[in-house]
């Protein structure tokens, strides 16, 4: 898991997400002029986010260009475009690189040994909530979506031991969601959180937790309709591994 940012590093941070198209032709020298910060703040950034260091970075961006389908469109974009396009790969890249294989592989087996799943998810997360309960049907789970937070509140009373709860929580700090969890903690229930803030209420009441990357990046600043692109890529993941792992484990019967 990644370790915690200080204001410095998370300037930085956010100050390449935003120039990541000029980051392959910048040495950290270059980079330490243009964002302003020491080239010890950029080295403990890149250490921080799982890099050796800022050559393994760029070493990364620079062994991606040019000659991917993805650089023909970006070649044909202007600057503001690339950086929405950009924007996604660096959600996309970082969430993929924060997976724990053995947090799937652990949720799997909790999911499969489970009576009943629960979902519970509020505002632009419920569509997610809503496909993962498809695809749990699909499979043959039993699993129930809730989404208004009075009923969250009393179904989370409800739960039996043998059920496993699924939180979807951007930020993870959702009143009635975090209310709910300690509600479950209380009764030993399983608790498996897909969220982007590790340092958030429901992060530190999860059991299993998936952590995501959230861009700080936002076109629309004046609302709460951040992008979900990390909780769809980790429940879609969730979700196909568990075929997978279900198809092998019926074949070795």
């Amino acid at each position: 898991m990644e370790k915690k940012l200080s204001n410095a590093e998370e300037y930085l941070w956010s100050f390449i997400q935003n120039h990541i198209d000029e980051i392959s032709e910048l040495s950290i020298v270059k980079l330490s002029e243009y964002a302003n910060v020491s080239t010890a703040t950029i080295v403990r950034t890149m250490k921080k986010k799982g890099y050796s260091g800022y050559t393994a970075f760029r070493h990364q961006i620079l062994s991606q260009e040019k000659n991917g389908p993805k650089y023909q469109i970006l070649s044909q974009a202007d600057n503001e475009i690339k950086s929405v396009i950009l924007k996604n790969e660096i959600e996309l890249n970082n969430t993929l690189r924060n997976l724990e294989i053995g947090i799937v592989e652990d949720t799997i087996r909790q999911i499969q040994n489970s009576k009943m799943v629960y979902i519970f998810a509020r505002g632009l997360s419920e569509p997610i909530g809503r496909e993962l309960q498809m695809k749990l049907q699909l499979v043959g789970k039993y699993a129930e979506l809730q989404t208004d937070p009075n009923i969250i509140k009393t179904v989370a009373k409800q739960i039996k031991y043998n059920c496993v709860v699924i939180f979807i929580s951007l930020n993870g700090q959702t009143k009635e969601l975090v209310n709910a969890a300690k509600s479950l903690e209380k009764k030993e229930i399983t608790k498996i959180v897909f969220t982007t803030n590790s340092y958030s209420p429901l992060a530190g009441l999860s059991d299993l937790l998936f952590l995501g990357f959230k861009s700080e990046t936002t076109y629309f600043p004046d609302y709460e309709v951040q992008s979900r692109l990390p909780l769809q890529i980790m429940t879609r993941i969730l979700m196909d591994s568990y075929v997978v792992r279900t198809k092998k484990d019926h074949h070795l019967l």
